[in-house]
């Protein structure tokens, strides 16, 4: 049976990917600090043999007996309100943790994989975005904690591959939803739902015309997965291509979860990107991926996920 270590596994995504990995037949190493992620997000997870946990932060060596087949770095806070309050840990996982988990895909000879994101791209001066485009980052701003610390993350990796031959995947992430997330999660699907269903006002920065795609938690693990599985070394776009403004978003979710909220406007943080649309032609070319999910379907069952985790907090 093959095995995986999977970073950052109490993670909202991170979980997800370990239970999609359980299902495909792997045993599964899920290591989390628990900085950001949630115990009982692998509450189920545990009672499956082929799962076993290490309370570990990554930025710290880490030493294991077992051969792997594969390591998936995603241990890192990914919401602005968490890299904002944990600057300091998200360069540390970013760099110490990548170069750690490297290590141990060199040691063990395997595959490894880095959750990077579209942030690495910036505030965008194309639409849509490929992955042949450098980006448009401030590197002393305030995002630039999580945006330069996944670019540096990502040059890393590929040093690795180059000086030491290892297989290794990139994965730009793009806005993922879905059940798992924390009603404190912090991002904008995460903000709208729990401001809706506690009729409290929408909080939308600036005058909400920048625009995000939103992929589905589901769709994002398999096209991750698939991307592990591949031989496609360079980055690679995961996300949903369809764009909306965020207001629109708002009076869709207020509309959605019949709540008598209204919008609240508030001014734009610094270096808030004004455009987020994947360009995933080559994911579909190469991985036969793209998302299934619409934005209604996902928001119906990420809603209702809310609603629990709302009425039990």
């Amino acid at each position: 049976m093959s095995r995986v270590l999977i970073t950052g596994a109490a993670g909202f995504l991170g979980s997800h990917l370990a239970s999609l990995f359980l299902d495909k037949g792997y045993q599964v190493i899920g290591a989390d600090n628990y900085l950001t992620g949630v115990r009982n997000n692998i509450s189920d997870l545990e009672l499956n043999k082929n799962f076993s946990f290490l309370l570990h932060d990554v930025s710290n060596p880490l030493y294991l007996d077992e051969e792997l087949d594969g390591v998936l770095h995603l241990a890192c806070p990914a919401s602005p309100v968490d890299y904002l309050k944990y600057p300091i840990e998200t360069l540390g996982v970013c760099s110490a943790g990548t170069q750690n988990m490297l290590s141990i895909a060199k040691a063990k000879a395997c595959r490894f994989l880095l959750a990077s994101t579209s942030e690495v791209y910036g505030d965008p001066k194309v639409n849509p975005q490929s992955e042949n485009y450098w980006g448009n980052v401030n590197p002393v701003g305030p995002r630039s904690v999580y945006d330069e610390g996944k670019r540096y993350a990502e040059a890393l990796t590929v040093a690795y591959n180059r000086a030491h031959d290892i297989e290794v995947r990139i994965a730009r992430i793009f806005n993922t939803y879905g059940p798992r997330m924390r009603i404190s999660d912090g991002r904008v699907v995460s903000n709208f739902i729990v401001q809706a269903l506690r009729g409290q006002p929408l909080t939308v920065y600036g005058d909400g015309s920048q625009t995000r795609s939103f992929c589905y938690v589901d769709d994002e693990v398999d096209g991750i997965y698939r991307l592990f599985q591949s031989k496609f070394t360079g980055p690679m776009n995961i996300g949903n291509p369809n764009e909306i403004d965020v207001v629109a978003l708002a009076e869709l979710i207020i509309k959605m979860t019949n709540s008598e909220s209204r919008i609240h406007f508030v001014e734009l943080p610094e270096d808030d990107p004004q455009i987020r649309n994947p360009d995933i032609s080559m994911a579909e070319s190469l991985l036969k991926w793209s998302p299934k999910t619409s934005l209604k379907e996902g928001l119906v069952k990420t809603i209702r996920h809310f609603e629990t985790a709302i009425s039990v907090s």
